[in-house]
């Protein structure tokens, strides 16, 4: 890491806590990080009182220390490695990006060409995969794929599972890297009955993930650079998150020693959920259901009363409070791609500016700081591409790879990082004895 980073991970003060019933106080470590919320070291709490913190979805726990990723969500910042995610995603590319997340620096030249030409030469996948697909359903949902195919990587490369050798674990975070994209394509060729397209090493990273998808063997496929920029932004702006739910899950499974394609899988399982990686395809099903934009008051009251479940996907997030910094680019692409395809008039996205305009606008949203997210354009641009909603959370997938294989390397090297076990406030009966089924009434 550059100068600007200081000595941190310390104990920086203490904090006294004091129980109101016994009158016992217990010194608590503070630790300071080099930027955001000091932390309170409570490793010792039940061994000194007898207590446990209770802190439902850990919304105000560091359950480990990391390099990675900032984000203050107050002040609507993301940094991955301390660089501004706005200026990574304006001129920043995904290979470059992958590299910082991985190596914590951006590479010089000479690295960068190394590194592509690395993860460029390991997109293909074992021949005999391609015939594992043929046990799903032609209607499967591409999740549901890519949780068996990434999970099944393991059965096709043993080189490279063993997780206490450094070198095997920078092969595997470069396969997973360079073959989500393939195993996506190949799961959208699957479920439309074409045949897979095979990657090819003179395209970069974004277009020949999008040569796969969309290309066919019979005819020659150019793809366009506005286009193939665009799926590069979404990538590096979906890169790394910090610890949300699929990060929090890979390092889970990952703290019981798991080999990192079991891992990558279970967070594919977790970022499947509506609530995290699926928003965005919710997003884009609630501005069809809302139909035209003189229907978006009506939709807003609805919003509005407390007594209704109606939700207004694609605003607000778990974390910011601001506007999502990634709203921001990804509202500039989507205009970018819709002039490139030549669509003049699309109704879902009038709907979306509109709805944001009223939104931002609307004491309702401001008082509760609920801001346009990264889902809410993102959709809008991937339907214009010609991608099904069913493919969203897989592109999603694909990008949050490199930042899941990072976190994942940060836990094994992390000598504080422990087998993941939560403790619980338990609420159920205490203890009782068995009683005979004739004696019970």
């Amino acid at each position: 890491m550059d100068g600007n980073t200081p000595n941190v991970g310390a104990v920086n003060g203490s904090m006294t806590l004091t129980d109101d019933a016994t009158g016992k106080s217990v010194k608590l470590p503070v630790i300071e990080g080099s930027i955001g919320p000091k932390v309170i070291d409570v490793r010792k709490l039940y061994a000194d009182t007898g207590y446990f913190t209770y802190d439902p979805g850990f919304m105000a726990t560091a359950a480990c220390r990391s390099s990675i990723t900032y984000i203050d969500g107050d002040q609507g910042i993301l940094l991955y490695r301390g660089y501004p995610i706005e200026e990574l995603a304006s001129k920043s590319d995904f290979m470059e990006v992958a590299h910082l997340l991985l190596y914590g620096e951006l590479p010089t030249s000479k690295q960068k060409e190394q590194f592509v030409y690395d993860i460029t030469h390991h997109t293909m996948v074992h021949e005999q995969l391609s015939r594992f697909f043929s046990g799903f359903r032609r209607d499967a949902h591409p999740m549901a794929v890519m949780c068996g195919v990434v999970g099944a990587l393991s059965a096709f490369y043993h080189d490279s599972t063993d997780i206490h050798d450094p070198h095997q674990r920078m092969v595997a975070s470069y396969r997973l890297i360079a073959k989500m994209p393939t195993i996506a394509a190949m799961a959208y060729k699957y479920s439309s009955g074409q045949p897979f397209m095979y990657p090819r090493n003179a395209l970069g990273y974004a277009e020949n993930f999008l040569h796969m998808t969309f290309g066919v063997p019979t005819e020659e496929m150019t793809v366009s650079p506005t286009l193939a920029r665009a799926m590069d932004r979404i990538f590096i702006l979906h890169a790394d998150h910090e610890q949300n739910a699929s990060t929090a899950t890979v390092r889970n499974a990952g703290s019981s020693g798991a080999n990192p394609f079991a891992c990558i899988a279970a967070g594919i399982a977790s970022l499947w959920g509506p609530a995290h990686g699926g928003a965005n395809e919710a997003v884009l099903k609630m501005l069809a259901r809302i139909g035209d934009k003189k229907n978006i008051p009506d939709f807003i009251k609805h919003v509005k009363d407390k007594n209704e479940h109606e939700i207004q996907y694609g605003f607000g997030h778990r974390v910011y409070k601001n506007y999502d910094p990634r709203a921001r680019v990804l509202r500039d692409s989507c205009h970018e791609v819709l002039a490139e395809l030549g669509v003049k008039h699309d109704p879902l996205l009038e709907i979306a500016l509109e709805l944001e305009k009223i939104s931002l606008n609307d004491d309702y949203f401001i008082s509760r700081r609920l801001y346009p997210n990264v889902d809410f354009y993102s959709g809008i641009i991937l339907k214009a591409m010609g991608f099904p909603t069913s493919m969203f959370t897989v592109l999603f997938a694909i990008a949050r790879t490199v930042g899941w294989v990072a976190q994942w390397t940060e836990m094994i090297e992390d000598a504080e990082a422990k087998l993941m076990r939560p403790r619980q406030l338990f609420i159920g009966p205490t203890e009782r004895h068995y009683v005979p089924i004739e004696q019970r009434v």
